[in-house]
């Protein structure tokens, strides 16, 4: 059984907010006197307003907020953990708590082994040094002798790709090449714990990739890796367990997947139907502009659907250059951004014919529906992004998120298999037996 690696009682973080510093030692003597002494805000003594701060995030005096708000949890050894939440919801401030970047307001938090972080771009690295010697420093921050960086140094500079400027300072590398280099050092100094902030979003797709495989490795040595990320499909699958903070508190803890549906869901804006009055106003260009998107099921506009009801989506659309081909394509997602399908209207892409599919349009407005079968998706909510295209090489138009689907289980299937269906799509296939002996 894992032992616990970090252990966090009741952390808490306040932050002041508005003018931290004065310009002259007496200002500064008024604001501390002012504001600790007398209980006045620091618009009673500057004039300055105050921030606005969120509802239950105030702090204990005028113009303070909690950053973070009696945080509680245990991290196993070897566990990956995802962390989860809005902007400002305190994500950052926990793991600059972990990482002691900054001290806490109130509570503790202990870490057995060593941490290595990657914040920010650049976190850790001296600009005026090289590449190589960054590496170096770095490792000793960590603990390591030098004789154990060296033994991993040529490893850190081939994975992260910047051999040829490995002796060039780290305040000549572009924002992809600080990171490349960073997660390098941060993933093969052997820490304890790493600690991964939203900066992998800096580099390629590519590059993303190979990071993500190296935190499953490092995960699979038996260290802890703590990651936070937006990418809510690539969290899901790095890390069994999630938190998600909100306002600074915790929020929720369990598998990943569970969690973040309950954010997702929580405050998430249900649509079956966009529309746009004018071109001027719409998603477009001077060739062709969105008009709207509908779901439909039964013939009613909906976006709840029972898993065994065919789908509808209309598309309406302008087109506003006399003789451009427009092909409209829808693209499902799951909750966690994950692809479904996309299709575009194009003869190689669809099934059957369709009169205005890849055919000049002259000026005017035009509708085209896709059908998706009853007994396809999966239960669990679903969004859809429009795309409208010229000759299908040219994007004309693009709406994310613009309508959603609530695929309802109506039992049918359910019962037949372990109350739970696994995969996005359910569909029914052919399966036929026989009898060899």
């Amino acid at each position: 059984m894992s032992s616990p690696i970090i252990e966090i009682d009741r952390l808490s973080k306040l932050y002041r907010l508005g003018t931290v510093g004065a310009g002259s030692l007496r200002e500064s003597f008024g604001h501390w006197w002012n504001t600790r002494v007398r209980g006045r805000s620091a618009e009673d003594w500057s004039g300055r307003s105050k921030l606005k701060i969120p509802a239950g995030r105030a702090g204990p005096r005028p113009n303070t907020m909690w950053a973070l708000r009696e945080t509680s949890l245990t991290i196993d050894e070897g566990e990956t953990l995802g962390i989860i939440g809005r902007n400002g919801a305190g994500k950052s401030t926990l793991l600059k708590l972990l990482s002691r970047i900054t001290e806490p307001t109130t509570g503790r938090a202990v870490i057995h082994g060593r941490v290595s972080s990657l914040l920010e771009v650049g976190t850790g690295f001296h600009p005026e040094l090289t590449g190589r010697e960054n590496i170096f420093l770095n490792g000793t921050i960590l603990g390591m002798r030098r004789r154990e960086i060296s033994e991993k140094l040529d490893a850190i500079i081939d994975f992260s790709e910047v051999g040829a400027f490995v002796d060039t300072p780290v305040k000549r590398y572009s924002s992809g090449m600080t990171v490349r280099l960073a997660f390098a050092v941060a993933a093969h100094l052997e820490p304890d714990v790493m600690i991964v902030d939203e900066v992998l979003a800096v580099g390629d797709a590519a590059y993303q990739k190979k990071c993500i495989d190296k935190m499953r490795d490092v995960a699979s040595q038996g260290r802890t890796v703590l990651f936070v990320s937006h990418q809510l499909s690539t969290l899901a699958n790095l890390c069994r367990r999630s938190i998600w903070l909100h306002d600074g508190q915790l929020q929720a803890d369990g598998p990943s997947r569970e969690v973040i549906n309950q954010y997702l869901n929580t405050g998430s804006e249900h649509t079956f139907r966009r529309v746009w009055g004018s071109p001027a106003e719409a998603p477009g260009d001077a060739t062709a502009r969105l008009h709207s998107v509908t779901v439909f099921c039964d013939g009613l506009p909906t976006d709840n659907i029972e898993i065994d009801r065919e789908v509808v989506v209309e598309i309406q659309y302008w087109c506003l250059k006399d003789g451009a081909r427009i092909n409209p394509a829808f693209i499902l997602v799951d909750k966690i951004g994950t692809p479904v399908f996309s299709s575009p209207n194009l003869p190689s892409a669809r099934l059957g014919k369709d009169e205005w599919g890849y055919r000049p349009h002259p000026e005017g407005l035009y509708r085209a529906r896709i059908t998706i079968p009853g007994n396809f998706l999966s239960d669990g909510l679903y969004r859809g992004h429009i795309a409208l295209q010229t000759d299908a090489s040219q994007l004309n138009a693009w709406e994310e998120n613009a309508v959603t689907l609530m695929v309802h289980d109506t039992g049918a299937m359910r019962g037949e298999y372990h109350n739970h269906w696994m995969g996005l799509i359910r569909t029914k296939f052919a399966w036929h037996t026989d009898k060899v002996e």
